[in-house]
């Protein structure tokens, strides 16, 4: 018996080329409006006076390479990974719900006022179940008004869920004031949970295991969109409604779940935020990451795996950009000024790929 080898035949170049194009396509697309966006971040902080390459160094240094920043950025994560789940759940589904830091400061202020009160009668497990619970409902609630006028009436939800974050953020800082007031301190907060009682931290470090939920939440809900029946409804729903409602889906229902399972994430994002980092909410806390999240959430393509990366990205620079700011007076807030000129130039670049394809036709 003889055995017979044969040798694979050569992968020829032109096999080679498709790959070749699409990893080339990525760099452009991604790489290229990246370096440009940093470059002209630069130039800016220039005009300023303010090194860019000591800014950039600082940022990777504190929000990166120091354990203690990268422990502050994964913890940072945690409330952004969940936002940008209810964003993708809401934009997939074609539901521009603009209302999150509504429903994530008046989940959070409940919340907070709820959890000291629990936390003497349950048992920690209980009170922690209770208060993500809590939090889901109560961003869920908030977003019934909304989702009503959308199903039945068709009301622009761009109008309604900005008019009930403005009236949420009002609403939370009333009842930290006078409803949920803690008398013992001097400055307007409520209560503090106890940090022995608030989310565990992983692997002894200060990282709540609220990073944990946040990462749960994000691949659950790409999965969900991406891989179910129900996500398959809520897609085609999102890109024609009317085309929606004549193939027999339920559309005014499907519109009202959307709104729930949005709202609810962004809820359980301002829960998780107390019991697992705050403790407690001050006067006029709010921390605006609802909109914060919008524009990573538009430059991941509503791609959950994708918004994790700049999720990531985001905290790295916000984390870093904070302790820039205080070495080398920089505006605290200049991070988002590198996320918006990053929107910008993917949005060019966007364009004119698109622009290229329809002369390549």
């Amino acid at each position: 018996m003889t055995l017979e080898t044969a040798d694979s035949p050569p992968i020829s170049p032109t096999a080679l080329r498709p790959a070749l194009r699409r990893h080339l396509h990525l760099i452009a697309t991604t790489v290229v409006p990246l370096v440009a966006a940093l470059a002209l971040s630069g130039l800016i902080l220039a005009l300023l006076g303010v090194d860019p390459l000591a800014y950039y160094g600082w940022v990777v240094q504190r929000g990166l390479l120091s354990p203690s920043g990268l422990e502050a950025t994964a913890t940072r994560m945690a409330p952004l990974l969940l936002i940008a789940a209810s964003l993708i759940v809401a934009f997939r589904a074609g539901i521009w719900n603009l209302g999150g830091d509504g429903q994530f400061l008046l989940a959070a202020v409940i919340v907070a006022a709820a959890a000291p009160a629990l936390s003497g009668h349950l048992p920690n497990w209980a009170v922690l179940s209770c208060c993500l619970i809590l939090g889901a409902a109560v961003g869920a609630a908030w977003s019934v008004v909304p989702a009503l006028l959308k199903a039945w009436q068709n009301v622009n939800e761009i109008i309604t869920t900005l008019m009930m974050t403005f009236l949420g953020v009002s609403l939370a800082n009333v009842l930290v004031k006078l409803a949920f007031l803690d008398p013992r301190t001097t400055v307007p907060q409520t209560r503090t949970l106890a940090v022995a009682d608030r989310l565990p931290r992983l692997f002894e470090t200060t990282v709540s295991s609220g990073l944990l939920i946040g990462l749960v939440a994000i691949v659950l809900v790409h999965l969900i969109m991406t891989r179910t029946a129900f996500g398959l409804k809520l897609r085609i729903v999102g890109a024609n409604p009317r085309a929606a409602l004549h193939a027999g889906l339920p559309v005014p229902r499907l519109t009202v779940a959307v709104f729930a399972i949005s709202a609810a994430l962004a809820g359980l994002a301002g829960a998780v935020e107390i019991v697992g980092v705050q403790g407690n909410v001050r006067a006029d806390w709010n921390p605006a990451y609802g909109l914060t999240v919008v524009p990573l959430v538009f430059l991941a393509r509503f791609n959950g795996f994708a918004s994790i990366a700049f999720v990531f990205l985001f905290s790295v620079l916000s984390i870093g950009g904070e302790s820039a700011a205080r070495r080398l007076g920089v505006p605290n807030h200049f991070t988002l000024v590198v996320v918006a000129i990053l929107l910008i130039m993917l949005g060019i670049t966007e364009h004119l790929d698109q622009r290229r394809r329809a002369a390549g036709r």
